[in-house]
């Protein structure tokens, strides 16, 4: 069994029917692949009716992770609850406080997801939006690398970055996307107004599509070759230059 896995799945049909039924928190669903009939249209439709991604996959890919009878299904659960952005978004105002938004696209490794975690609680982010695909799992390694951050930060699991893009543009919300591409210095961007920030994965960056619903694009000054920074060392840095002109 991977590590990665231990103590947090559950598997059996009707355990995690049960499951699902009952409000658990799950980060998703693996059904076995040749699988089919009524209950694969049964635990479809739950995950749709909950938000919970599922994916079908090998049995072999079943099997590292339990050797038990698992019956063609096994259900991930999360260490956090997930979130909806239209909740998240209208309690910000009600405070009285201009959202700080922090947007991941495709960002996988959960070593990096619990650092960057840690550096928006640390600076005083509202919340961060995953994708329900391509989004590191947040199991116990990116909760302990977040120091306790995601214990204590909102995370907004949504059906697409583009949609949460969509969203928050349509609530007043500027959308700043960082790029390596930009002529713009990451220190000419307004951060004291509502604002997303957009970061993406190590090797693609935000992809083209993301990028283009922005309003502004910006890039971290360097003065190395180093083709670019960590992508939680350069969030950790946006951060602090939107909490540094937030005051």
């Amino acid at each position: 069994m991977d590590k990665g896995y231990k103590d947090q799945f559950i598997f059996g049909k009707h355990p995690v029917v049960e499951a699902i039924q009952s409000g658990q928190y799950l980060e998703k669903v693996w059904l076995q692949i040749g699988m089919k009939g009524e209950f694969v249209s049964e635990i479809r439709s739950l995950c749709k009716k909950h938000g919970i991604p599922n994916q079908m996959v090998p049995k072999e890919k079943l099997n590292k992770v339990t050797r038990n009878n698992h019956q063609g299904i096994i259900a991930f659960v999360s260490l956090i609850p997930y979130y909806k952005l239209e909740d998240i978004l209208p309690q910000i105002y009600e405070k009285d406080e201009l959202p700080l938004i922090l947007v991941l696209d495709a960002v996988t490794d959960v070593r990096n997801f619990g650092a960057i975690a840690r550096s928006a609680e640390v600076f005083g982010a509202h919340a961060i939006v995953i994708g329900k695909k391509n989004a590191a799992r947040i199991n116990s390694e990116a909760m302990k690398t977040s120091a306790g951050a995601l214990s204590k930060i909102p995370v907004c699991r949504e059906s697409s970055p583009m949609a949460a893009l969509e969203y928050l543009k349509l609530s007043g919300v500027t959308i700043a996307s960082s790029d390596l591409k930009a002529t713009q210095s990451i220190e000419a961007i307004d951060f004291t107004s509502p604002i997303a920030i957009l970061v993406g994965s190590e090797g693609r960056g935000v992809h083209y599509t993301l990028s283009e619903m922005a309003d502004e694009q910006f890039i971290i000054p360097q003065k190395g070759t180093t083709d670019s920074l960590n992508v939680s060392v350069a969030t950790g840095i946006i951060l602090y230059e939107a909490s540094k002109q937030r005051g």
